[in-house]
This record gives C-alpha cells, sequence and structure tokens, in this order.
C-alpha cells in the first residue's frame, strides 16, 4: 500500500467508526483548528469566548498534560470520568463490530477518543465545537469532519518533519488539508508564498481568505487570531476580551509557584522554544536553572539553541517512555548543547525527571531573596509528569478544571 492510499486509509477508518456510532458530527458547528504554533491556545482563547457569549462550547484537544479526561471539555468542566467510561461501554460492541466487519480494522486509541469527545459533546447539545487537530491536518483523524464553519492555521515552522514534511511548503500543504467549502479559512501565517498557497486553495474551493495581521507578541497574536474569527460568527466585544482573559491552558508557561518561582512550559518545537524565551523577558529573576527533556525526532539543535544561552544551570532529564513517548537521551541533547552553554555554566543529566527538579528547585534556594527562576520545558509529557508535584491527577479528576 502506497503512503498516500495509507494515510486515506486511516480517514476512512475513522469515518466508518463515526458512523457506526451515530455520525454524532452531524449538524454540528464547528471550528477546525490547526498549526504548527499556537493551536491550542487559540482552541482554549476560542472556547472561552465563546463560553463568555452564553454558548454551549465543547473542545477536543491534544496533548493532555496530566489526565486524558483534560483532551474533552464542555465549558469549564473536562468529561466526568465515569461519564467517560459509560460511553466507552457503549463502544466496546462497536469496536468489536469494526475489527470484524469494517474493510478498515478496529479504530485506533486516538480515533475512538475522538468519537467519544464527538459523542459526549452531541449528548450535551453544544452549540459550537473547537476541535484541535492532533498532527498535521489532512491526514489527522479529526480532519473527517464534513461541514466546518471555520478552519484555521495559525501559523507554519518546522515540526513533526518526519511525518508531514521536511519542507515548509509540505508542512503548510499537509495542513491546508482542512481547508473545506462551507467554511470560512482564518490564518495568521505571514509568508507571502504560503499564504499564496492558502489563497489558491479557498479560491479553488470558494472559500472565505482571512489574514489576520501577526506582529511580535506571541500571546497577542493568538488573541488577534481568536478575536477575529469569533468576531465573524457575531460575537460581542464583551464577551471577546472576557473571553481573551479566561483560563489559560495547564502548561502553557504556567507559574507553579513563586518562591522559588516556578514555570512549567511544554514548548516542543523551535517556535514554542522561541516563544518560551520572549516570555521569559517579562519576568524578574536572577539565575534561570532549567530542567529540559526533549522526544525522540525532534530538531534538537534549534530548540535548544532557543533557550541553552539563557540558562545558569541546566537538569538534562528525560521522561518516561512508551510506544508515543519516546524521549532523546540527555547524554545527546548536553553534547548539542555544549555551543550553546554561557561560560561557567553547570550541567547534569538525571534519568529520573523528579531528581533534575529537585535538584533545580535546591540550586534556586542556594541564596536567600536570589529570585531564582526554574523552567520545566522541552516537552507536554516532560511537563505532565512534573506539573504532578503541585497538582495531582486525582485532583484533576475531582474537580474536572484546568486548576
Amino acid at each position: 500500500m502506497s503512503e498516500k492510499n495509507r494515510l486515506s486509509f486511516w480517514l476512512k477508518r475513522t469515518r466508518y467508526f463515526l458512523d457506526l456510532a451515530g455520525s454524532p458530527d452531524k449538524g454540528m458547528k464547528i471550528i477546525h483548528v490547526t498549526g504548527t504554533a499556537g493551536k491550542g491556545s487559540v482552541s482554549n482563547l476560542l472556547h472561552n469566548i465563546l463560553m463568555a457569549d452564553g454558548k454551549k462550547v465543547g473542545s477536543f484537544t491534544s496533548p493532555f498534560v496530566s489526565s486524558t479526561i483534560e483532551k474533552i471539555r464542555v465549558n469549564d468542566l473536562y468529561i466526568d470520568a465515569d461519564r467517560f467510561a459509560q460511553i466507552i461501554e457503549r463502544f466496546i460492541p462497536l469496536i468489536d463490530h469494526a475489527y470484524t466487519h469494517s474493510p478498515y480494522g478496529q479504530p485506533s486509541f486516538f480515533e475512538i477518543f475522538f468519537a467519544i469527545a464527538l459523542t459526549y459533546f452531541k449528548e450535551e447539545k453544544c452549540d459550537w465545537v473547537v476541535l484541535e487537530v492532533g498532527l498535521g491536518g489532512r491526514h489527522d483523524a479529526t480532519n473527517v469532519i464534513r461541514n466546518p464553519k471555520a478552519t484555521v492555521i495559525t501559523g507554519i515552522d518546522y515540526d513533526h518533519m518526519s511525518i508531514i514534511g521536511k519542507t515548509l511548503n509540505k508542512i503548510a500543504y499537509e495542513k491546508a488539508g482542512i481547508i473545506k467549502s462551507g467554511s470560512t479559512f482564518f490564518t495568521g501565517e505571514h509568508r507571502p508564498k504560503l499564504q499564496k498557497m492558502f489563497k489558491e486553495i479557498c479560491v479553488e474551493k470558494g472559500v472565505p481568505y482571512v489574514q489576520v495581521k501577526y506582529g511580535t507578541n506571541f500571546e497577542e497574536n493568538n488573541k488577534r487570531l481568536a478575536a477575529t474569527i469569533t468576531r465573524s460568527i457575531g460575537v460581542t466585544e464583551d464577551a471577546i476580551q472576557k473571553g481573551i482573559n479566561g483560563p489559560k491552558l495547564p502548561a502553557r508557561f504556567e507559574v507553579m509557584q513563586s518562591e522559588p518561582l516556578v514555570v512549567i512550559d511544554g514548548a516542543h518545537n523551535p517556535i514554542k522554544m522561541k516563544s518560551t524565551a520572549y516570555n521569559l523577558k517579562k519576568l524578574n529573576y536572577n539565575r534561570l536553572h532549567l530542567v529540559i527533556g526533549i522526544a525522540e525526532g525532534k530538531d534538537y539543535s534549534e530548540i535548544l539553541k532557543e533557550i541553552i544561552p539563557l540558562a545558569d544551570s541546566i537538569q538534562f532529564t528525560r521522561f518516561q517512555g512508551g510506544k508515543d513517548r519516546k524521549c532523546a537521551h540527555p547524554n545527546d541533547l548536553l553534547a548539542i548543547s555544549q555551543k550553546y552553554l554561557k561560560k561557567g555554566v553547570k550541567s547534569e543529566i538525571f534519568l529520573h525527571p523528579k531528581m533534575a527538579l529537585d535538584k533545580a528547585l535546591a540550586l534556586a534556594n542556594e541564596k536567600d531573596g536570589a529570585k531564582d527562576l526554574v523552567l520545566v520545558t522541552g516537552s507536554f509529557f516532560l511537563a505532565g509528569e512534573l506539573r504532578k508535584h503541585w497538582i495531582s491527577e486525582e485532583k484533576i479528576l475531582t474537580n474536572r478544571r484546568m486548576k
């Protein structure tokens, strides 16, 4: 089977299972969001703004930080664990049926999760649904939806190159696969060549094209894009402002404590790490103690060069492994980082992330009143593991809220 046919096969498998589950996406008002950086933040802003406008909003996001229920939210609550289990129970015979009768086989874990989310949103009678693409766009499971009201590409940069392409053109083309007839397309992408590609696709599909001008402030750009999208569907300015100032996603430059100051950020590609470095400039601190681990296959050098020169101590570590969580060896990260280190900076390797965090905290507490900063970054998986030091998974399951 060719690569093209294999990717198409996955989409057919997802569509088959959704139809088996009653086509829960039918009739939904959906905003579909992709992009290399900012798609999670923009999706969250859209959710908050629509909720502030009095709408019942469902969101399906990826990845989660501490608990899988974080992927599915209606208004300000994650899906209840018991409700999640009840939908799964109803899905078991459908999964069995797909396994034995579908020409595409049984759905993947992600596809089942996606179907659970849509079913939940349907049963909750959501007015709007915000879908964040898992990976890429064109061949992502979420792209089986048929009639989105809006499609969004935040911007394009290098990430997941082994899967969706090694050039910006190829990456942009894959993400532009979410553009569909009947929707309005919005983007913050600033490169003329990529804008031209998007415009041509929009003309071909008869889709209105809306370009949102970005500045140098990463956070403000996300707000500007979300405001433009929601304004176009009639959301009030009061709701836009209220939603923009609503709760932020976990592990997105999240402050966990103040003495010493600890920030957790899931930046895992060059453009996201550049944003993290930008946000550090807004903080008042003395020394920066970095705890970092990166997933295997990333552009290590480009990621590290954005953050390593700012650090006064570095603890290289790893996160728990698994099929989808392969981690770069800390030795490799240390070797690559040598050319970016400030003079005299000490770096160590800890195979257990909690030990790396403990060391960074100890260094930050060495001098009374030093106002040092500990930053955990490089991966959502690492951020999720260490975030549990402050917010347990049990608390998330009980409260069903971000904080």
